[in-house]
């Protein structure tokens, strides 16, 4: 096992100050060629500020970086590349209007004997990246045609191929399928085994404990341990990064569910979602599983009206209903949390209370007259119920940690009294914490009657919190087990099974 005085990459004291805030407090962390060293911490904590460092986004007020027992100045993210530190953030950093092979090769674009860009030569090097790495997609394909979990794999496709000796991975797979999870962690393997210093950063204990070799813990901008992962535990671990007791394991109680508020009937998209029917119930939590390109995602945007469909009817409280766009989803009180919170979610430049407010302006008051008094009222209420840890309801949404921008979404489709909730990987990238007074905000919603669509590639999550769990395999719903009779080996065969299979409950 290698320790410190072997590290490749050494920090030492590393400290940095925002305005009102000591975001890192002389942080010390090494990882040695060959490791994968587990950063750890809840959302909030400083591990991303820290690697904004060391990929040079942010610069240090004081503390040593050395590389290979030498000390290095890491002033913008070339001379970070320079020093052969390549870095996947938690949140995707491609051009949806280019092709993958214009992603990967994205400013280091090989040039002809003519001086002109050689496509060609990119589309077949990139191929032959994807090949080698065993990631099923086209060079040519375009960033925006493809879900969430292949653009991941693009951007560590990206990251691996510039061939630096110390790769950051930030939450890389909190887009990703369990099969998608096995392949990148084989490839993380084969990068450590070369020689990369690996530093990965995640919210999934599981992870830690499958591709690990230590852990440090960092709370409110300190570095608290350092663990080799053979020698701890989830219940330790847990303690040290949020400081205080809070029960893991969470269990929704049994619930009777009451009238149907929504049926989906025999619904095709042109994405290729085919005859999916399903009820969803008052006080019900019905999960939806399956993996990545499975059309979980698709299916719920189709319901909400962002997607168009093709065939199929949508009942609401019964009666057939028009949702043609997203707009017609909101005055009939569906609500839809989207995967991706940041681009497709939040606006990020606007306060919390503008997000709050801004599917219901309508309760705020006529059009130009809007009541500032009833919306700080009214988005206060709710940032105390969420427990959301902002400064005031004029803090900029852009400054919050993962899981209070998350809380925000939620209280959003709160404060439009939603009736139907949809959530789409509501616990991606956020921590232990948060993950569970997320559990306890859809239990709470569940018993007030909501009706609420949980989609999440987290398998031990669906099992635990939904009534029902539906699963998904190409476009086709393959079965809907209760969750008394519902194993993690059940929903997977489902989920693998790709056959045409007409469920109706």
């Amino acid at each position: 096992m290698t320790t410190s005085s072997t590290a490749y990459l050494q920090l030492e004291g590393i400290t940095k100050r925002f305005p009102g805030v000591l975001a890192l407090d002389e942080v010390d962390f090494d990882v040695a060629s060959g490791e994968i060293h587990c950063l750890l911490g809840e959302n909030g904590a400083g591990k991303s500020t820290l690697m904004k460092i060391l990929s040079g986004a942010y610069q240090k007020d004081s503390g040593r970086i050395c590389i290979d027992s030498k000390e290095v100045e890491i002033v913008n993210p070339q001379a970070a590349e320079r020093l052969g530190i390549s870095i996947i953030y938690q949140e995707l950093n491609l051009i949806p209007a280019l092709t993958v092979t214009e992603n990967i090769f994205l400013g280091r674009e090989l040039v002809s004997r003519t001086g002109r860009i050689d496509s060609a030569a990119m589309r077949k090097e990139a191929q032959e990246i994807l090949n080698t790495l065993q990631i099923s997609l086209a060079s040519d394909a375009v960033i925006r045609s493809l879900s969430m979990g292949k653009q991941q794999m693009v951007e560590i496709a990206k990251a691996i191929t510039r061939g630096g000796r110390i790769l950051i991975m930030d939450e890389p797979t909190a887009s990703l399928g369990s099969s998608e999870i096995r392949e990148l962690f084989e490839i993380i393997r084969q990068r450590a085994r070369a020689g990369t210093a690996i530093i990965y950063i995640s919210h999934r204990l599981e992870e830690l404990f499958e591709i690990g070799d230590r852990v440090t813990v960092i709370r409110d901008g300190r570095k608290i341990a350092t663990r080799k992962v053979a020698d701890t535990t989830r219940g330790e671990l847990i303690s040290l990064m949020v400081g205080r007791d809070i029960k893991e394991q969470y269990q929704r109680k049994p619930t009777t569910p009451g009238p149907e508020l929504l049926r989906v009937e025999h619904l095709d998209t042109p994405s290729g979602l085919k005859d999916v029917s399903f009820t969803l119930h008052a006080g019900e939590v019905l999960g939806f599983a399956g993996l990545v390109g499975s059309g979980r995602t698709e299916l719920m945007r189709a319901i909400f009206g962002a997607d168009r469909k093709t065939k199929g009817k949508v009942y609401l409280n019964g009666k057939l209903a028009a949702v043609p766009n997203p707009e017609a989803a909101v005055r009939n009180k569906i609500g839809f949390l989207t995967e991706d919170r940041k681009a497709q979610g939040l606006f990020l430049a606007h306060t919390v209370a503008r997000n709050v407010t801004i599917s219901a302006l309508e309760r705020m008051g006529p059009p130009l007259r809007l009541n500032a008094k009833v919306e700080q009222s009214e988005v206060q209420n709710l940032i105390q119920a969420l427990r959301i840890r902002t400064p005031s309801a004029q803090q900029i949404v852009r400054n919050l940690s993962g899981g209070n921008q998350q809380k925000t979404v939620i209280a959003r489709w709160l404060f439009t009294k939603s009736k139907i909730l949809i959530f789409d990987e509501p616990t991606r990238g956020v921590d232990v914490g948060a993950k569970a007074e997320i559990y306890n905000i859809i239990d709470e919603l569940a018993r007030s009657g909501v009706g609420i669509i949980l989609v999440s590639s987290d398998l031990p999550e669906i099992l635990t919190i939904s009534d029902r769990i539906a699963v998904m395999s190409r476009g086709h719903l393959t079965g809907i087990i209760d969750r008394s009779e519902a194993t993690q080996e059940g929903v997977l065969k489902l989920a693998l099974e790709g056959g045409r299979r007409s469920v109706t409950d």
